[in-house]
């Protein structure tokens, strides 16, 4: 941030008053401008003993497997939010949802919640953000296509899960790590 949305003029990136982190200030009117991290809600919509994946067609991971997600909404809630991105990625509907995984991501300052629904109907097409939409079995899921972490985590516990025949709240913290060469 280079400029206040209140008042347009610039910022400085200091430790406000009575605060402990540094922040967007303004140089004119004093506004202090909070960047927070972003919720990104999905699903794991289930139909029997399948879950359904999307490729997709953008940018992150485009052409790889993932479950429908993205970015909340003001005026929504985390499951309304995993409920549209299901709808808008996969013309699917879902019910019944559950909070099933949560990811903290400090390193891209996102926060990821998944939620364990049930499919409607195998009814379900490609969205505007998908290449493909298509139901798997535990042993047909693309696992060397994923096209993230928390996908690969949430279907790995999904899986564990079903064989258990219970369905905790998973939460885990995801540190970046760096590949050595």
């Amino acid at each position: 941030m280079k400029f206040c949305s209140a008042c347009g003029a610039t910022v400085d990136y200091k430790v406000p008053e009575d605060d402990t982190r540094e922040r967007a200030v303004c140089n004119n009117c004093g506004a202090i401008h909070y960047q927070n991290p972003k919720i990104v809600a999905g699903t794991l919509p289930i139909w029997g003993d399948q879950v359904l994946l999307c490729k997709r067609a953008i940018e992150p991971r485009r052409g790889y497997w993932t479950l429908p997600a993205g970015f909340m909404e003001n005026g929504e809630t985390a499951a309304d939010g995993g409920a549209r991105a299901t709808m808008e990625e996969a013309n699917a509907e879902v019910a019944n949802a559950k909070l099933y995984t949560v990811f903290s991501l400090p390193h891209i300052s996102q926060v990821y919640m998944f939620f364990k629904a049930d499919l409607l109907g195998p009814t379900f097409s490609s969205g505007s953000e998908s290449l493909d939409v298509a139901l798997f079995r535990e042993q047909d899921i693309p696992w060397d296509e994923l096209a993230f972490p928390v996908i690969n985590a949430t279907l790995k516990h999904y899986f564990a899960d079903r064989a258990a025949q219970s369905f905790p709240v998973h939460y885990e913290n995801l540190e970046f790590r760096r590949r050595s060469a």
